[in-house]
């Protein structure tokens, strides 16, 4: 189990990560500079937190009342670097060695050949990095991770660099990798769907807090705030004033909400996926209110509208997302008054 509860001062923001992950891959998701890297590194030993504990099947890697601190060799974590931090002057096999932190040389060649083989990089061994494709330097990169045996790996956005065709080929790879792999892992990406493919659990870095792990699918059906709803690619939002446990007003849009279920008093926000609102050109149902569109835009496989509500605040638009397969959207234009109506099942409440 590796058990993290640390608190990190940076210059915009203080950082207090606090979560457990026990033999899973776990996704760190957030915007951009919210603390994910900085969580890594941390754990990895290449920055030291202010104060907190870094715990790993009960190895104290970081105390700071203890005054513990091991130092990044010790702590038998594997990092994946974004960019895979090869050295362009070794070879395939020599970079791999360099992970080995044995003494035995007959043992470490034996080792690195194995690693070798495991990631198929037979006849690349006396290759550089620099006549690798990217899916090779990612093999390598891992191959020289875990021949250390690590207790635990890090990777942060592994596929950042990489076009999307190499990107799904990797992603296969790794996520057998991780398969056999069977410990804790922590995966860093702004990916979404990577996250849901390969991810057991979630959590969630807000203004440089970490909020309660989520399971995905949890995360991705059922988010709780306003900031894992974002993350995880819904794309309507309004704050709303909570009138009692079954009644809010919807302050952007400008209607009045009646629910089916009880309002948390929590609730500050409420979400909507693009493709959960339905549209007619007639009022059709009591809670549906009135929009005009203000731009048509046509994607591959469907058809999407942005929608200013009649009664709501200005710029606070609507996205609606219509499958092309599904419903004749050519008579949609700018300009034209229609209804939109949110089923009561579809609206998320958030924090």
């Amino acid at each position: 189990m590796l058990e993290v509860h640390i608190e990190k001062h940076l210059s915009s923001f203080t950082l207090v990560v606090d979560f457990c992950a026990h033999q899973e891959v776990m996704a760190l998701l957030g915007a951009s500079g919210c603390g994910k890297s900085m969580t890594l590194k941390c754990i990895a030993g290449i920055v030291k937190p202010d104060r907190g504990r870094i715990v790993l099947n009960d190895r104290i890697l970081f105390d700071s009342e203890r005054k513990i601190n091991l130092t990044p060799q010790q702590r038998r974590v594997g990092y994946l670097f974004q960019q895979y931090a090869l050295f362009p002057h070794l070879t395939v096999a020599q970079n791999i060695a360099v992970g080995y932190r044995g003494r035995d040389k007959k043992a470490k060649r034996q080792a690195v050949q194995n690693k070798i083989e495991a990631m198929r990089l037979q006849g690349l061994e006396n290759a550089r990095p620099g006549c690798l494709s990217g899916g090779q330097q990612q093999r390598v990169a891992l191959a020289r991770i875990l021949i250390n045996e690590p207790e635990a790996l890090l990777l942060d956005e592994p596929f950042t660099a990489l076009d999307s065709y190499l990107k799904w080929q990797l992603e296969m790879e790794l996520a057998d990798t991780l398969k056999h792999f069977g410990r804790e892992t922590l995966f860093v990406s702004h990916n979404r769907d990577e996250v849901y493919r390969l991810c057991h659990s979630v959590c969630v870095l807000n203004d440089g807090k970490s909020e309660a792990k989520q399971s995905i699918q949890d995360m991705f059906q059922h988010p709780h705030t306003y900031a894992a709803c974002l993350l995880s690619g819904c794309k309507n939002f309004s704050s709303i004033r909570r009138l009692n446990d079954w009644q809010a007003e919807v302050l952007d849009w400008g209607i009045m909400l009646a629910s089916d279920r009880k309002i948390p008093e929590q609730a500050t926000w409420i979400g909507v996926r693009s493709r959960s609102i339905l549209l007619s050109s007639q009022k059709k149902q009591a809670q549906s209110f009135p929009c005009y569109i203000q731009r048509c835009l046509d994607d591959i496989s469907s058809t999407i509208l942005m929608l200013q509500p009649l009664h709501g605040q200005e710029g606070a638009a609507l996205r609606v997302e219509i499958d092309k397969d599904k419903e004749n959207t050519q008579n949609w234009r700018p300009g034209q008054t229609v209804y939109a109506f949110i089923p009561q099942d579809q609206i998320m409440f958030l924090q």
